[in-house]
């Protein structure tokens, strides 16, 4: 798959489809993967494909410096395709002129991400070309979600205490805003200073405040690629928190961001079938 990816990218860039390649880069043999931007066709060999390569890349996309570059060709993971949908939806890019690169996955990490687990997209679907070949194995919404139901069957008072000590622990560093391809504002809300909407000192109040309104904005848009919660210098799970509002929207509107590109976002579109009848 590799070679293929390589051959792949190489012509694009020799037939001058793509002015740059967005993909996954290794120095070393056993060092870790970072991301890449491949401008020149003899340059393609820098690219890899491995069980380390687990950035979304779809965050680039919407980055001034990486529009300068001109038309882009992507790598992405089933998982990943799926906020390229979310960009397109959000009017954050044009289809058009992005060249997606689908790699089948079957996994990331060794052992194997939690998320991979319950993984349905392991084979891209709306990509302009695929390389490899692996099962869509279809998942339940129980196995999707089972660490969110474990722990919503505790107490009030216990999740209260669990997120009072996991976000004790947050030290403002924005490392969950900065990979994620769903934050794409010009200026953050924590950033704005008149008036200051969240103190970005690193309180007990500040980091709840910081850490709900993160996630509010994610309802219905998360796509799940956990990369927030890997990323995380202090180990905080974001990923319950995302899954949480996920989960809600998919009860609520049977709803799943990025799933299907014919669908409209849950936030903003209006259907009979809402289950809240305020709004009918």
């Amino acid at each position: 798959m590799e070679q293929e990816l390589r051959d792949t990218c190489k012509r694009l860039l020799e037939e001058g489809a793509v002015d740059v390649i967005i993909g996954y880069g290794q120095s070393m043999p056993d060092g870790p993967v970072c991301p890449v931007f491949i401008k020149k066709a003899e340059d393609v060999g820098r690219l890899v494909w491995n069980r380390q390569c687990f950035g979304n890349l779809a965050t680039y996309l919407t980055r001034k410096e990486i529009k300068a570059l001109g038309k882009p060709a992507i790598v992405v993971k089933g998982c990943d395709e799926r906020a390229v949908v979310v960009l397109e939806q959000e009017s954050q890019i044009d289809r058009a002129s992005v060249y997606v690169i689908g790699m089948a996955c079957e996994g990331v990490g060794d052992p194997p991400a939690s998320k991979c687990g319950y993984c349905d997209v392991h084979m891209p679907r709306f990509a302009d070309a695929v390389i490899g070949e692996v099962a869509n194995e279809p998942v339940s919404q129980d196995g999707r979600y089972a660490e969110l139901d474990a722990f919503m069957k505790k107490t009030p008072e216990e999740r209260f205490a669990y997120w009072t000590n996991e976000l004790s622990r947050c030290v403002k560093c924005y490392a969950c805003r900065e990979v994620c391809p769903m934050c794409y504002c010009n200026r953050c809300i924590v950033d704005k200073n008149r008036p200051a909407v969240i103190d970005t000192s690193s309180t007990p109040m500040a980091n709840f405040a910081w850490n709900m309104a993160r996630a509010f904005h994610q309802a219905g848009r998360c796509v799940g690629c956990g990369e927030c919660a890997r990323v995380c210098p202090a180990g905080i799970n974001l990923r319950l928190l995302n899954d949480s509002l996920a989960k809600a929207a998919e009860e609520g509107f049977g709803y799943r961001a990025g799933m299907d590109k014919d669908t409209p976002p849950v936030i903003g579109s209006y259907a009979l079938q809402d289950e809240e009848e305020f709004i009918q």
